[in-house]
């Protein structure tokens, strides 16, 4: 870009020498010309100005929400609205009150991420998803299936097997079931963490890691006891 900008300033210079000799005046009027020409070339050129937009727009795009942003609310939102179900079988069903205050634990911590959930996803301008679980059928949730990102969710004949349960059984049934189903929602966390961008819903997702890890290792505390 130097040799191209000084090359035509060599060349106007040698044109004013001429025209200098010819009128003193001329000459005078031609140097302030070139003098401003010169001065507002270099600021003018094509490198300084591209640069700073383009690198503007890279740290603009980091940021923007993609395709795995919504896929990770859209899949984790009924994955939390089924662990919220999970948590409300609990009372009635087991005496054991470090179960008792687990699951209200979760359906406190997981009601607010859903709603967090839904208005990221109203942001990005995508449909509000629904909490309704009777709207996944036909879904294969299987961690095998097509729905590979939603693993660790309870099939039907799961969540009827548990609510018919109770005591000691209903107790190793739930820690057990739970388990897999934090386990799966950490996968999906991480998986956002990898492939999306928006802040937003990466920090959602580190929350998620950290509060479901450390109940995943309090329910296999639980589950051990005799």
């Amino acid at each position: 870009m130097k040799i191209r900008t000084v090359m035509p300033v060599l060349a106007l210079s040698s044109a004013l020498v001429l025209a200098g000799c010819s009128d003193d005046g001329s000459m005078a009027d031609h140097d302030m010309g070139s003098g401003t020409g010169s001065s507002s070339s270099p600021s003018s050129g094509a490198s300084p100005s591209t640069a700073a937009p383009d690198e503007t727009g890279e740290e603009d795009a980091d940021g923007q929400p993609n395709e795995a942003d919504a896929m990770f609310l859209q899949m984790m939102h009924p994955h939390h609205a089924q662990a919220t179900e999970m948590a409300q079988l609990v009372p009635g069903r087991t005496d054991n009150q470090a179960v008792l205050d687990l699951a209200a634990a979760i359906e406190q911590e997981q009601g607010p991420e859903m709603e967090q959930m839904a208005a990221l996803l109203e942001s990005y301008g995508e449909p509000a998803p629904s909490a309704d679980m009777d709207a996944m059928e036909g879904m294969d949730h299987s961690s095998s299936g097509g729905m590979s990102g939603m693993s660790g969710m309870m099939t039907e004949e799961d969540m009827a097997s548990l609510e018919a349960a109770s005591g000691r059984e209903f107790d190793q049934m739930w820690l057990s079931m739970m388990i897999e189903h934090h386990t799966g929602a950490v996968e999906m966390a991480r998986t956002e963490l990898e492939d999306g961008s928006d802040p937003q819903a990466q920090q959602l997702a580190t929350d998620i890691i950290e509060a479901q890890e450390a109940e995943i290792a309090t329910m296999e505390e639980l589950i051990s006891q005799p």
